[in-house]
C-alpha cells in the first residue's frame, strides 16, 4: 500500500529498513573524527541522532527510504562566460518539492491506518538517510561517495518516512563497484578516496556551496566550469544510463548555465531575491559571485566582469577577481 501510494504521488521507488536494526555508528564517527566533515559543525553536533532515530522518534519501528528522481541530458553550453550547475540544482528548491510529496504520503498514511504515527525528513533533518538507504536496497554506497542503484545510477533524491508501526524490510544490495575507478580517477580535485567516502574540503560541491572563505589556491583549476556543485564522478559512472527517466517540471534545467559576467554585475540583494527558492540559494550572493570569478580566471574571459568584482567590498570576493584578472 506503502509503495503503490508513493508511486501514485511521483517516487520511483519506495523501500523499508528495520529501523531496530541499528546503523554502522562506528562508520560515520570514524568520518566526523578523521574532519572529512569539513565545518560542516551540524553533522557532528547531530552525530547521535543520525545513528540511532529512536532520539528524534522513540516508537519508530520501520523507515521507509524514497526515491525522487532529478536530472536529464544537460543542455548545450551557451559559451564562453557561463557556469555550470550540478543537476540537482537546475530547478525549485527540492526541499519544498518532496517535503510536500512526503507530507501527502503521510496523511494519506493517517487515513489509511489511523493511530500509525510518521516522522519525515529529506535531508535537513538529523536523519541518516544514506544508511538507510543502504540498508533498505535502495543501492549501496559507491566508490563516489553517492547511493548508487545499479543500472540506474545515483541521480536521485533520497527521503526518509519513519513509522511506529512494523514492515517487512527489504534486503541490502551488495556493493557492485568492483574493480571501477572511474570516478576516482576522474574526479578534477582527488576528492573520492576510493573507499565509499568523500575527503569533502577537497570536493567541488562543498568548495562551491558551504566553503565560505577564499577556496585553497591549488583546487581553483579543478573547480572548471562549476559555478555551483559538481557532477563529474557520476556523469563517468557506468550505471548511469543513457536513457534518463522524466523528471517533475519544478526540476527541469531552468538555471543549468549562469551567466558569470551577469552574477557578478548583479546587486547582491537583487541576486539573493532571484535565487530564493532554488538550491542556488544554498550559496548566498557572495559565494556565487566569488565561483563566478575563479570559473571566469580558468575560461581566461570576463574582465570587464572581473575588473568590476575586483573592487567589491567583500574581500573574499574580490580577490578571487584579482586572482583570476592574473590569468587572463
Amino acid at each position: 500500500m506503502i509503495g503503490a501510494c508513493a508511486r501514485d504521488l511521483g517516487f520511483a521507488e519506495a523501500r523499508f529498513a528495520d529501523a531496530r536494526a541499528g546503523l554502522p555508528a562506528e562508520r560515520f564517527r570514524e568520518f566526523i573524527a578523521a574532519g572529512r566533515h569539513a565545518d560542516m559543525g551540524w553533522l557532528a553536533t547531530s552525530e547521535h541522532d543520525r545513528v540511532d532515530p529512536r532520539r528524534i522518534f522513540p516508537s519508530v519501528r520501520s523507515v521507509v527510504v524514497l526515491r525522487l528522481d532529478y536530472g536529464g541530458p544537460t543542455p548545450p553550453c551557451p559559451g564562453p562566460g557561463f557556469g555550470r550547475v550540478a543537476s540537482y540544482a537546475w530547478g525549485r528548491d527540492y526541499h519544498n518539492l518532496v517535503g510536500r510529496r512526503l507530507k501527502k504520503l503521510q496523511r494519506q498514511l493517517s487515513l489509511a491506518a489511523p493511530g500509525v504515527r510518521t516522522y519525515a525528513s529529506i535531508d535537513s533533518r538529523p536523519v541518516w538517510e544514506r544508511a538507510w538507504a543502504e540498508a533498505a536496497g535502495l543501492g549501496y554506497a559507491a566508490k563516489n561517495g553517492c547511493i548508487l542503484t545499479p543500472a540506474d545510477g545515483s541521480y536521485y533524491f533520497i527521503a526518509t518516512l519513519l513509522l511506529d508501526t512494523e514492515l517487512e524490510p527489504d534486503a541490502p544490495i551488495a556493493p557492485r563497484c568492483g574493480s571501477c575507478t572511474r570516478c576516482v580517477v576522474a574526479c578534477p580535485t582527488r576528492a573520492l578516496p576510493g573507499d565509499g567516502t568523500v575527503d569533502v574540503p577537497r570536493c567541488i560541491s562543498y568548495l562551491t556551496i558551504e566553503e565560505k572563505g577564499p577556496i585553497p589556491l591549488p583546487l581553483r583549476e579543478g573547480l572548471g566550469d562549476w559555478v555551483f556543485g559538481c557532477d563529474v564522478c557520476q556523469e563517468v559512472c557506468p550505471h548511469v544510463g543513457a536513457e534518463r527517466p522524466p523528471v517533475p517540471p519544478e526540476l527541469r534545467p531552468h538555471n543549468a548555465w549562469l551567466d558569470l559576467a551577469a552574477v557578478l554585475q548583479a546587486e547582491d540583494d537583487w541576486l539573493e531575491a532571484v535565487t530564493t527558492g532554488t538550491p542556488l540559494r544554498r550559496a548566498a550572493p557572495l559565494r556565487l559571485k566569488r565561483n563566478a570569478c575563479l570559473v571566469l580566471g580558468n575560461q581566461r574571459t570576463g574582465g570587464a566582469a572581473l575588473a568590476l568584482a575586483a573592487r567589491h567590498a567583500d574581500p573574499v570576493v574580490a580577490e578571487a577577481a584579482r586572482w583570476a584578472l592574473d590569468r587572463a
